[in-house]
């Protein structure tokens, strides 16, 4: 690996332990969520310090994002975007190894709430777009650089703000990189796969509601609303979503067959999934719509019987597929479930294309034998809200990461950490990238 040792790679860990330790919690609850403002400001003076202009936008009070725009040498090409998110959702300290908020570095690894959602990616851009100031880098086309608030609980003061009421901040701009996507896997015999998200699942959360006739809990009743729904969330988690083979995931599944010498057998993608190991998870719930029930909230006292209960079912569908999950939904929870229905799109581009090149151009740089795999994730960015704009998405955070390190498992996870080799690494590609794009 032929890691570069620039004052960027020199500095990068610095600023993503800074980042980690600001507390920017989000909570989904206005009254206790800390707000991204300390962390936008020391984004913001990093840029000035080094003789950007910068946007400072509040969406709320507390609720703030950060656009910069670094002009290229032909402006007539569509610039590129490069967003991240300075939130992070909460955590419980007492379970942790080091405080979430320590930013330390221990045994090789940057700890912290963030270091991998996204406070890593925030981190790289800013080292990358501060060397590109020291050298007098001039990139190829514009680019924009976004650090955005609230992605964690949908954008609503981020992302989906920013597209709303102040598009002109992104005007040209044709394609974007953010998360989730550039993190290596390896394959087989030190060959490492790096996913590169071409697509992700569409969001759907839906209320539930029963009704039922409320009465004392010593008595005998037989139109019970808990136990109404609890029967209907209980059908709901034991029903299984079709098998749907979609196009990045055969991608994904034959590529991964070529390189670890079994082929992908599309009559068994799930066995082929079985094979990834920790990233089975991921990748396997890309097989099917799924639906879990997050939420239930019912009764006030112990002796009475309410005569309504709630749940949440945070519903994921493949491209193309929205109206065919509610339709299935509705169908196992029965008609005595009233629904209440939000969605975000799902998002989908092609693997192809100049960006797709200088991305593996750019990781090959640092690891030769690299080889670049199409993925859909089963979760939702800010990709959503920076498509309305026509904008094409990509997931790119290149980190090369240890092939024992249960990588997905650290989004939203105890003991949340990244390799500063890989944040090193990351800051050499993202440079290289940026600089040919």
């Amino acid at each position: 690996m032929n890691t570069n040792s620039s004052p960027a790679g020199a500095e990068v860990v610095t600023l993503a332990s800074d980042l980690i330790r600001i507390d920017t919690t989000n909570t989904g609850d206005p009254d206790t969520t800390v707000g991204e403002r300390s962390a936008a400001e020391y984004v913001a003076a990093q840029l000035e310090d080094v003789g950007y202009q910068v946007t400072y936008l509040e969406s709320a009070p507390g609720r703030a994002n950060v656009i910069t725009r670094i002009p290229g040498a032909d402006p007539a090409r569509g610039a590129l975007l490069v967003h991240a998110h300075l939130d992070v959702v909460p955590f419980d300290a007492s379970e942790w190894r080091v405080h979430p908020l320590s930013g330390d570095v221990d045994d090789g690894y940057l700890w912290g709430r963030g270091a991998v959602d996204m406070k890593h990616m925030a981190a790289m851009t800013l080292a990358v777009a501060r060397q590109f100031k020291r050298d007098g880098t001039v990139p190829p086309r514009d680019l924009v650089l976004a650090f955005v608030a609230d992605e964690e609980a949908g954008g609503v003061f981020g992302a989906q703000w920013l597209v709303k009421n102040h598009p002109q901040l992104f005007e040209g701009v044709s394609e974007a990189i953010g998360e989730v996507g550039g993190f290596s896997v390896t394959l087989a015999d030190d060959v490492r796969g790096y996913l590169v998200e071409t697509a992700q699942k569409g969001s759907m959360w839906l209320r539930l509601t029963a009704r039922g006739v409320a009465g004392h809990g010593s008595m005998i009743g037989h139109d019970n609303a808990v136990a109404k729904l609890a029967a209907a969330v209980t059908r709901l988690e034991q029903h299984e979503f079709p098998l749907v083979l979609t196009g990045p995931v055969r991608d994904f599944l034959t590529v991964v067959g070529e390189i670890s010498g079994v082929p992908f057998d599309e009559d068994d993608p799930q066995a082929a999934v079985a094979r990834l190991g920790s990233l089975s998870r991921m990748i396997g719930a890309t097989l099917r719509n799924t639906a879990n029930v997050t939420v239930f909230q019912a009764g006030y006292r112990d002796n009475v019987v309410p005569s309504v209960a709630h749940a949440v079912v945070d519903g994921r569908f493949l491209p193309g597929q929205g109206e065919i999950l509610e339709r299935d939904v509705r169908a196992v929870l029965g008609p005595e479930i009233e629904l209440q229905v939000r969605s975000l799109p799902a998002v989908e581009t092609t693997f192809d294309g100049h960006l797709v090149d200088r991305m593996a151009a750019a990781i090959r740089t640092q690891d030769p034998t690299a080889r670049l795999l199409p993925y859909m994730l089963s979760a939702a960015t800010d990709a959503k809200s920076f498509q309305q704009l026509g904008i094409r998405n990509f997931g790119f955070v290149p980190l090369r990461l240890p092939p024992d390190l249960d990588f997905t498992a650290l989004f939203h996870g105890v003991d949340e950490r990244v390799p500063t080799d890989a944040l090193e690494f990351g800051t050499a590609v993202l440079q290289s990238f940026l600089s040919d794009c």
